[in-house]
């Protein structure tokens, strides 16, 4: 089913039973891939996660710093919240599940999800980076009992004491394009109990019309200020996966199975898409992805196509 997923590049049901070399009706295989998707022997556990330790054995010393990611997206009523593990520009699921609700995920949510994808992670310095979905204290609490760093954008609204009983909110700090601060021990909220956070805070400066809107704020375990923002910029990269998985790639959006069935889609996906990417920088490492795509145009600083596109369009064109 990987083979067939890279070929046509869509998770759609009906797009990879028409492309499945079996002599039997449409419909008929149809079925086969929804009973397959329904298997019980399917799941996170059992196949990926031997998979991604196999990857983690070869690509990353034990002890190394290790970025993950927490997020959520969304589309119909399909609402998913998933763990990542940032790699090479890109993020590769570590653990994801359907919430059976719309809008955002709750404190308990984020701890299940976060505990699965940190039990795979025991051998690496983790660092959990979040938007401002999962900026709360009572998180960043856990985070602390569980020993792992984090860095959590805050909302500019939160309210931090910047002297004794006196509380402040982040927006009225003063904080203008181009300027930092560091802020460290500081009770965040008005609520008690959970101790004191460093806040990194970086209004990006624009350059040639790019930059920020406004001010990060950010709930941190990190010692200074560059560290803080250097890790929570990886957090972007999550974003190419996104793409990928959707529009850009396998078209999950477009699929019509919810559930269980949606939970197994996305672990095939997950294969495809991990050895995609792996095959991708095997092919650039060897200096032939101007087999595949083009590599050089005039006046253009950044990189054109990624390793993920290199290895999904190289199907048929390099053998190994």
């Amino acid at each position: 089913m990987v083979t067939v997923l890279q070929s046509v590049k869509n998770v759609r049901l009906e797009t990879l039973a028409a492309s499945i070399p079996f002599p039997i009706l449409f419909e008929s295989r149809r079925k086969k891939l929804q009973r397959f998707l329904g298997l019980k022997g399917l799941g996170i556990e059992h196949i990926w996660w031997p998979i991604l330790q196999s990857i983690l054995i070869e690509s990353i010393e034990p002890g190394q710093v290790v970025h993950i990611a927490i997020d959520r997206t969304s589309w119909s009523c399909i609402n998913i919240l998933i763990v990542s593990l940032i790699w090479d520009k890109r993020a590769w699921p570590i653990y994801w599940t359907i919430l059976d609700k719309k809008g955002s995920s709750n404190y308990q949510e984020q701890t299940e999800v976060l505990s699965k994808a940190l039990s795979q992670l025991k051998d690496y310095k983790t660092i959990v980076l979040g938007d401002r979905e999962f900026c709360g204290v009572k998180l960043g609490h856990w985070l602390s009992q569980q020993a792992v760093d984090f860095c959590l954008r805050l909302k500019k609204s939160t309210f931090v004491e910047a002297e004794t009983d006196q509380l402040v909110e982040l927006m009225n700090l003063g904080l203008v394009p181009g300027m930092s601060l560091f802020i460290n021990e500081v009770r965040v909220t008005k609520q008690k109990g959970f101790g004191t956070f460093n806040i990194a805070c970086k209004w990006q400066r624009k350059y040639r019309g790019f930059g920020s809107d406004e001010a990060w704020f950010i709930l941190t375990s990190l010692s200074t200020l560059s560290k803080a923002i250097e890790a929570y910029r990886k957090r972007f990269s999550r974003e190419e996966m996104f793409r990928d998985f959707k529009l850009g790639g396998y078209n999950l959006e477009g699929c019509k199975v919810e559930g269980e069935r949606l939970i197994n889609l996305i672990l095939v996906m997950t294969i495809a898409y991990t050895s995609a990417t792996i095959k991708g920088r095997t092919i650039k490492r060897k200096g032939i992805q101007k087999y595949i795509g083009r590599v050089k145009e005039v006046k253009r600083t950044e990189r054109r196509h990624s390793s993920f596109y290199i290895g999904l369009h190289a199907h048929n064109w390099v053998r190994f």
